[in-house]
C-alpha cells in the first residue's frame, strides 16, 4: 500500500498503452458475462481473471524487467484478500436476525447504524455483519435497489470518520495523517452524505411493495409489529475483534514488528497471519446453527478473491499511465482541489480506491515539493502547516472524500461492494449488471450527492 505510483510511472515512461487492454477486457467481461454468456462466465470466471492477471504480470517481469510494481501489488493484494476473507468467515458465524415489520424507516435505521459501525469495524466488517440481517428483514419485499443503497451507505460513505473505516483513509494514517484528522475534517461531509443518502433511500423505499421473492425457511423473519432481535454466534465477536484490531499492526506505523523490507517500504505479513489464523479458529469453532442460518458457504468470497486477483494485476498499467499523465509538468496548473476531487473519484470508482488515494496524495504533495514518503511532510500537508497554508488541507479533504464516496460508483470501486453483491445473489436476489448498476443507480442517485458534496465542501469551502 505504500508504493509511490508516480515514481514508478516516471521510471517507465515508455509503458505501452496496449497494456490496459487486459484490464478493460476483464471489466467488460465482469459487466457482460453474467448477461450474455452466463453459463460460461459462471464456470470460467476464475480462469479468466487469473489468466489476464498473470498475462500482465508476466509482461512486467519478462518484457519490462520490472519487479517493483508487481511485488508492491502482490503485497497489497495479499493484505486485501486476507482482510476480506477473514472478515467474511468471522461474520459468517454471527447470526443476527431482526424480527420486525420491514418499513422504510426500519431500513433507514439499519443502514444508518451500519454507517456508524463502519467507522469502528470498517466498511467491510459492517457490510458483512449486517447484509444478511438486512436481507432477512426485507424477505417479502427485497429488491436490488435496497442492496445498492446498502452498498452506498454501509459499504462506502459510512466509513469516512476514522482510518479504520475505509482502506484509503488507513493508507493516509500509515503515511502520517493524524488519526483524528478524518473525524475533525470530514464529519460535516459525512453527515451531509449519510443524511442525503438515507433520505433518498427512505423515499424510494416507500414506493416498494411486497414481491414474490421468498427466501428459504431458515432466513424468514416474522415481520410482526413487535421488534425482536435474535443473536447467536457470540464467540465469533471475539475473533472479529482480533481481525479488526490486527489492522493496526502495520510495521510502517508500529516499530519493531516483523516485516519484509523492500524498495523503501515495510511489507507486513504478521498482521495477515493473525487475521487468517483468527478466521480459521472462527470457522472451526463457529456456532453451527449460526452458519446454517446465514446459509454460509465460500462461494462469495472465492468470487471476490479470484476476480480481484485479476483486477489488482491488470490495473497496474492503468494506475501508472494515469499517474504519468497527471504528474506531467503541463498538468501542474490544473492540480486544484476540484481536479483532485473529480480525478481521484473517477479513478476510485473504476480502479481500486486505495491505490488511487496513494496516487493522488503523491501528486498533490509533489506540487508543493513535499514527499509522501516523509511522515512530517504528510502531517504538515494534512494540517495546512506548509508555505501553501490551508490549500493543502483542502486538497487532502478533496482526495479523502472522493476516494471513499466514489468507491460506491461501481461494484469494483471498493472491496465490500462486490462481496455484498455476491452474498445478495447467493440469497436469490437478482442484482443489476456492472453497467446496470452504474446507469440505473450510481448516476441518477449517487452522482448528484457527490456533486453537491463537491460544491459545498470543495468548491465553496463552507465546511
Amino acid at each position: 500500500m505504500l508504493n509511490n505510483f508516480i515514481l514508478l510511472a516516471q521510471a517507465h515512461e515508455a509503458l505501452p498503452v496496449f497494456l490496459i487492454i487486459p484490464f478493460l477486457l476483464l471489466i467488460g467481461m465482469i459487466a457482460a458475462g453474467p448477461i450474455f454468456f452466463g453459463h460460461f462466465w459462471e464456470h470460467n470466471y476464475k480462469t479468466v481473471a487469473v489468466v489476464l492477471g498473470l498475462t500482465v504480470l508476466a509482461y512486467y517481469l519478462f518484457a519490462l524487467g520490472d519487479v517493483h510494481m508487481p511485488i508492491h501489488t502482490a503485497a497489497e493484494y495479499f493484505t486485501f484478500a486476507a482482510l476480506l476473507s477473514s472478515l467474511y468467515v468471522a461474520a459468517g458465524g454471527i447470526y443476527l436476525n431482526v424480527n420486525a415489520r420491514a418499513t422504510p424507516a426500519m431500513n433507514v435505521a439499519l443502514v444508518a447504524i451500519g454507517a456508524v459501525l463502519a467507522n469502528i469495524i470498517g466498511t467491510t466488517g459492517a457490510s458483512l455483519l449486517l447484509i444478511r440481517p438486512f436481507i432477512r428483514l426485507n424477505n417479502h419485499r427485497i429488491k436490488a435497489y435496497q442492496i445498492v443503497f446498502f452498498i452506498f451507505i454501509v459499504s462506502n460513505a459510512g466509513g469516512l470518520l476514522t482510518p479504520l473505516g475505509d482502506p484509503p483513509l488507513f493508507i493516509g494514517f500509515i503515511k502520517g495523517v493524524p488519526f483524528f484528522w478524518t473525524l475533525q475534517h470530514l464529519f460535516i461531509p459525512w453527515i451531509i452524505s449519510i443524511t442525503l443518502l438515507c433520505t433518498l433511500f427512505y423515499f424510494v423505499d416507500r414506493r416498494n411493495k411486497e414481491t414474490e421473492f421468498t427466501p428459504k425457511p431458515e432466513v424468514v423473519a416474522k415481520n410482526d409489529e413487535k421488534i425482536e432481535f435474535h443473536f447467536s454466534g457470540k464467540r465469533n465477536l471475539f475473533w472479529l475483534a482480533i481481525i479488526v484490531g490486527a489492522v493496526a499492526l502495520d510495521p510502517n506505523v508500529v516499530d519493531g514488528l516483523p516485516h519484509i523490507y523492500y524498495d523503501g517500504a515495510k511489507i507486513s505479513f504478521l498482521r495477515e497471519i493473525i487475521q487468517l489464523s483468527a478466521a480459521f479458529m472462527a470457522y472451526r469453532f463457529s456456532n453451527k446453527s449460526a452458519l446454517a442460518g446465514n446459509q454460509f458457504n465460500f462461494h462469495p468470497i472465492l468470487e471476490v478473491v479470484f476476480l480481484f486477483f485479476g483486477i489488482f494485476f491488470t490495473m497496474m498499467p492503468a494506475l501508472q499511465l494515469s499517474a504519468q499523465i497527471a504528474s506531467s509538468p503541463q498538468f501542474a496548473q490544473y492540480i486544484t482541489p476540484s481536479f483532485l476531487y473529480w480525478a481521484t473519484g473517477t479513478l476510485s470508482g473504476f480502479l481500486d480506491n486505495a491505490p488511487t488515494y496513494a496516487n493522488f496524495l503523491s501528486l498533490a504533495m509533489a506540487k508543493f515539493d513535499l514527499s509522501q514518503a516523509n511522515v512530517a511532510d504528510v502531517k504538515n500537508f494534512a494540517e495546512g502547516a506548509t508555505a501553501a497554508g490551508i490549500e493543502t488541507l483542502i486538497d487532502l479533504e478533496a482526495i479523502s472524500l472522493a476516494s471513499v464516496l466514489f468507491g460506491a460508483l461501481t461494484y469494483i470501486g471498493n472491496g465490500p461492494n462486490f462481496m455484498v453483491k455476491a452474498i445478495a445473489e447467493s440469497a436469490g436476489i437478482r442484482m443489476p449488471s456492472f453497467f446496470g448498476y452504474v446507469l440505473r443507480y450510481s448516476i441518477p442517485f449517487l452522482l448528484p450527492i457527490l456533486a453537491l458534496v463537491w460544491y459545498l465542501v470543495v468548491y465553496l469551502r463552507l465546511f
